[in-house]
């Protein structure tokens, strides 16, 4: 398959990430065991990774709504359905939509992780050594050795004065050997880029650019306003600076 695809499914998550809706077939199932998943041949469930939870949402077919709670990630994209829940056979026309509280929140938060890992680079030079994320609020952990005064002041203000320029945030595909020219492309410590000819950039345009694969708003301006609720020691290098959105 080609760049947009995992396995036998087209990714409308990567396509475009304000689809909510969508038309689309079951390519595999089995309704006699519902836990072993369901594959589609177009999905805008974003399946999880990079600290992202994934997507929920439901699949209507023949008048049965399925819940889809989660996603089994390996040579296809397999949605999980809400335990006691009917699948869909295979070759059922299928009508998917996302949980969109849920999908729009971690998009906003998301995008205030980048901008955050961008400030902190710029201002600190510091890497990211790990995160996590939740609908709303999330933690970044950075390698640095000497917290600075005032740092979590420092830090807030500054991430919100580049939320506020409503910078773009673009999302393209670019060759490998282009991508890896970049020599910010990756920020998170320990971490290569994922194999394959072409790499998914995000770029925060004039902040930061990084290998990524989750989902983002469209700029800066639509994260909201963030909080920097703590910062904490994590090890004689590591601090860990937690968000919230709002």
């Amino acid at each position: 398959m080609g760049i947009g695809h995992h396995g036998r499914t087209y990714r409308l998550d990567w396509a475009d990430p304000t689809v909510r809706e969508w038309e689309c077939v079951v390519v595999w199932s089995d309704p006699a065991d519902p836990e072993s998943g369901i594959v589609l041949d177009r999905s805008a469930f974003y399946p999880g990774g990079g600290g992202q939870p994934p997507d929920h949402g439901v699949l209507l077919w023949q008048g049965v709504r399925t819940r889809i709670v989660g996603t089994r990630k390996g040579d296809d994209l397999v949605l999980l359905p809400a335990p006691g829940d009917p699948v869909p056979p295979v070759g059922a026309p299928v009508q998917g939509a996302l949980d969109d509280d849920r999908r729009t929140s971690l998009m906003r938060t998301h995008s205030g992780l980048h901008v955050l890992c961008g400030t902190v680079f710029r201002d600190f030079g510091a890497l990211v050594t790990g995160g996590n994320m939740e609908p709303g609020e999330a933690r970044m952990d950075f390698n640095l050795p000497d917290l600075p005064p005032n740092f979590k002041q420092t830090v807030q203000d500054a991430v919100n004065k580049e939320i506020e320029a409503d910078r773009r945030i673009d999302v393209r595909f670019l060759p490998r050997e282009e991508a890896l020219a970049t020599p910010e492309l990756v920020k998170t410590m320990g971490v290569s880029p994922p194999d394959g000819p072409e790499l998914r950039v995000v770029d925060i345009v004039g902040l930061d650019v990084q290998a990524d694969g989750g989902t983002h708003v469209a700029s800066t301006a639509q994260i909201g306003r963030i909080q920097v609720t703590k910062v904490e020691n994590k090890g004689r290098q590591n601090r860990r600076v937690r968000i919230r959105i709002s």
